[in-house]
């Protein structure tokens, strides 16, 4: 369960494949979304998701990691639960994508306690997590209000 990792490099790792297999989710739902305003606010989402990266490759190269280029086997589940929404429509593609925002929230509340963070790691923890907040947030509401 990531977030709960004993080294901070296994951390680190396990929140790039999350922000990967995200940005990869964030491609599949722009793809079959018709709404063009909404498709813009997943694109949005998207750019916090690719600034996540960053960072955490920088952590990963301070830490002289391999950092993963793109996601796990979890991809699948996450761009399959899109793809299996879109054949019922916009408000279910948006509430598979909340699932997998639920499945990238919960990671981001526990690092900034992680007893190998340090005070740059932990300021990035503290913002990452209430960025993934809002995603779930605006897809929640927004899954629930007529497309």
């Amino acid at each position: 369960m990531v977030g709960n990792e004993g080294s901070i490099e296994k951390l680190v790792e396990g929140l790039l494949y999350l922000e990967h297999d995200a940005i990869a989710a964030c491609d599949s739902c722009i793809e079959r979304l018709d709404d063009k305003t909404v498709s813009a606010r997943i694109a949005e989402f998207k750019q916090d998701d690719l600034q996540h990266v960053v960072v955490l490759n920088e952590m990963a190269c301070e830490l002289d990691l391999d950092a993963p280029a793109e996601g796990d086997m979890p991809q699948m589940l996450t761009t399959g639960k899109i793809a299996l929404a879109d054949l019922m429509g916009g408000a279910t593609i948006l509430r598979a994508m909340k699932t997998n925002e639920d499945d990238t929230v919960t990671p981001y509340e526990r690092p900034f306690r992680h007893k190998d963070a340090i005070p740059q790691s932990k300021t990035f923890f503290m913002k990452a997590h209430p960025d993934e907040e809002r995603h779930r947030a605006w897809m929640s509401t927004t899954a629930d209000s007529p497309l």
